[in-house]
C-alpha cells in the first residue's frame, strides 16, 4: 500500500462515489439496512468469537493437563505460555492483521488474484519474522532468569518453549489463512475447522496425560499439533478450490512488492501490540504495589474475566475490519460508514449487559476462580474498574478495526503509543505511588488516562473521516495496480 494511508477529512467530493453513497441511503429503509448490515457483521462475528475462544481453550487445556502433573510443571507451562508463546502470538497475529486491509479492499474492489498474492506475500514476511523470533524459544530459560523467575521454574519453561517451536511456525500460517478467508466471508469453515482440533486436541490431552503418562512435554506437542491441524485444514479448505478466483496457485509475484508490504505488517503489529501488551504492563506495574497476595490475585481475576469478555469486542474488530475493507474496496463509502455505526452501537450494547451484570453480581463473579474471601473482597472493590474497562472495551476496538479495514495502522499506532505509554503508564504511575492509590489507582490511571483518551481521538478521527474520498483514494490505487498488473501480462 502507499503512505497516504492517513484518513482524508472532510471537504471536497468526488461525484461517481457520492452517487454511489446516495443510492445506498435511498436504497432500503434505516430498519432493513441495520438488519441486513448486522446479518453480515455476525456472519464474521459469530464464527470469529468461536474460533478465538476455541484457540484460548486449547490453551487453557494445556495448562490444566500440567497442573495434573504438579504445581512446578503447571507453573512452566503457564510461564512459557503467557510469556514466551503470549508476546509471539499478539506479534504474529497484528502482523496478519495487515490482510484484513489488503485482502478485504482487494476483494471489494474484485481484485480477486490479488487475495492469493498478498496471502503468500504475508506467509513470506511471517515467516521470516518467526526465523527472527526463534532464539527467543531456544533460549528462553536465560530469559526467564534475567526477568527475576526462580532457577527451577525457568528451566522447565524453557524445555517447554523448545517444544513450542512447531506452535511457534504455525503462526505464520494460521493468522494469514484466518484473515485470507474472512475478507471473502468464508467465515463458517473457520469456525468449523477449530471446531474439530479442539476436539483433536482435547482427546489427545486425555491420551497423553491420563492413559500413557508422557509428561510434559508431550502436552506441549499436544497444543503444537492441534495447531497445525487447523492450518492444514484452512490450506485444505483453501487449495481445493473452493477460493478458486482468489487462490490461483503459488507465483513468484509473492516475492514482489514486499517491502511496501513489511511495513505495513510491522504498523499492523505495532499498533495492535501496543494495544494487547497495555493491560500486560498494568500487571506488572500493579505486582509492584500489590499490599497483600489476595489484592494481586484479584487484579489477576478481573484480567482473566476481562479478557474472556474481550473476546466479543475482538470478534467486532476483526468483523469490522473486513466490512470496512470491502465496502471502501466496492467504492461504498456510505456503506462503510454505516457499518462502522452499527458495529459501535452493537458492541456498546453488549457492554452495557456486562457492565450491569459486573456492577448487580460485585461479590460473585470471582467464585468462578476462587473461594478465598479475600481475594472475594478485594474483587468486589475492583469490580466498578472492571466494568468501566469493559465498557470503554466495547468501543475502542471497534474503532481499531475501522482503522485496520481502512489501512491506517501507522497513523493509529502513534496514537497508541501516546496514550497508552506517554500518557496512561505515567499516569497509573503517579496514582498508584505518589499518591498511593495502590493497585486501584494504577488501574484508574491507565483505564480512564490512556484507554478512554485513544478511544476519543479515534471516535474523532473516525467522525471526520470523509468516507466517499476514502474509497475514492482506494479504489485509485486498486486501478493502478490492475492496470501495472496488465502492463507486465
Amino acid at each position: 500500500m502507499e503512505d497516504s494511508n492517513l484518513p482524508l477529512l472532510r471537504d471536497s467530493r468526488s461525484n461517481s462515489v457520492q452517487s454511489k453513497s446516495a443510492a445506498f441511503d435511498e436504497e432500503q429503509s434505516l430498519l432493513n439496512r441495520v438488519w441486513n448490515e448486522s446479518k453480515q457483521l455476525w456472519h464474521i462475528v459469530g464464527p470469529t468469537i468461536f474460533s478465538l475462544l476455541s484457540s484460548y481453550t486449547m490453551f487453557v487445556i494445556a495448562q490444566a493437563s500440567a497442573g495434573h502433573l504438579g504445581d512446578l510443571e503447571l507453573a512452566a507451562m503457564s510461564l512459557a505460555s503467557n510469556v514466551i508463546v503470549g508476546f509471539d502470538f499478539g506479534l504474529l497475529l497484528g502482523m496478519a492483521s495487515a490482510l484484513e486491509t489488503l485482502c478485504g479492499q482487494a476483494f471489494g474492489a474484485k481484485n480477486y488474484p490479488m487475495l492469493g498474492i498478498y496471502l503468500q506475500r504475508s506467509w513470506v514476511i511471517l515467516f521470516c519474522c518467526c526465523v527472527l523470533i526463534l532464539p527467543v524459544y531456544i533460549f528462553a530459560t536465560p530469559i526467564l532468569k534475567a526477568f527475576g523467575q526462580s532457577a527451577e521454574v525457568a528451566e522447565l519453561a524453557g524445555i517447554v518453549a523448545l517444544w513450542f517451536i512447531p506452535l511457534h511456525f504455525s503462526f505464520a500460517f494460521q493468522f494469514p489463512l484466518q484473515r485470507f478467508l474472512q475478507s471473502q466471508l468464508h467465515n463458517s469453515v473457520i469456525g468449523w475447522v477449530n471446531f474439530v482440533a479442539l476436539i483433536v486436541h482435547l482427546f489427545l490431552s486425555w491420551l497423553v496425560v491420563f492413559k500413557l503418562n508422557l509428561g510434559l512435554a508431550a502436552i506441549s506437542l499436544t497444543l503444537s499439533f492441534s495447531w497445525w491441524v487447523v492450518v492444514l485444514g484452512l490450506l485444505g479448505y483453501t487449495m481445493s478450490g473452493a477460493c478458486a478466483h482468489s487462490w490461483t496457485g503459488f507465483s513468484f509475484e509473492a516475492f514482489s512488492g514486499l517491502w511496501p508490504f513489511f511495513r505495513l505488517c510491522v504498523s499492523s503489529g505495532v499498533m495492535l501490540c501496543l494495544e494487547t501488551w497495555y493491560y500486560q504492563v498494568l500487571v506488572v506495574i500493579a505486582g509492584q504495589v500489590a499490599s497483600s497476595a489476595s489484592a494481586f490475585d484479584a487484579l489477576s481475576v478481573c484480567m482473566t474475566i476481562n479478557g474472556w469478555e474481550n473476546m466479543i469486542p475482538i470478534g467486532f474488530l476483526i468483523a469490522l475490519g473486513v466490512r470496512v475493507a470491502n465496502e471502501l474496496g466496492e467504492g461504498n463509502g456510505g456503506k462503510a460508514k454505516f457499518a462502522t455505526i452499527v458495529a459501535v452501537f452493537q458492541s456498546v450494547v453488549l457492554g452495557l449487559i456486562f457492565w450491569v451484570l459486573i456492577i448487580f453480581f460485585h461479590n460473585k463473579i470471582a467464585l468462578l476462580f476462587t473461594t478465598s474471601k479475600l481475594v472475594l473482597k478485594d474483587v468486589s472493590k475492583l469490580s466498578v474498574l472492571l466494568a468501566f474497562t469493559i465498557l470503554l472495551n466495547s468501543v475502542q476496538p471497534i474503532l481499531s478495526g475501522v482503522a485496520i479495514g481502512s489501512g491506517w495502522q501507522s497513523y493509529v499506532a502513534y496514537i497508541n503509543l501516546g496514550c497508552y505509554y506517554l500518557l496512561g503508564v505515567p499516569l497509573g504511575v503517579l496514582m498508584g505511588w505518589v499518591f498511593k492509590q495502590g493497585i486501584m489507582g494504577i488501574w484508574a490511571g491507565m483505564v480512564f488516562g490512556g484507554t478512554a483518551m485513544q478511544t476519543l481521538i479515534l471516535a474523532i478521527v473516525v467522525i471526520r473521516c470523509d468516507w466517499d474520498k476514502e474509497a475514492l483514494k482506494i479504489c485509485g490505487q486498486f486501478e493502478r495496480m490492475h492496470q501495472l498488473r496488465q502492463s507486465h501480462c
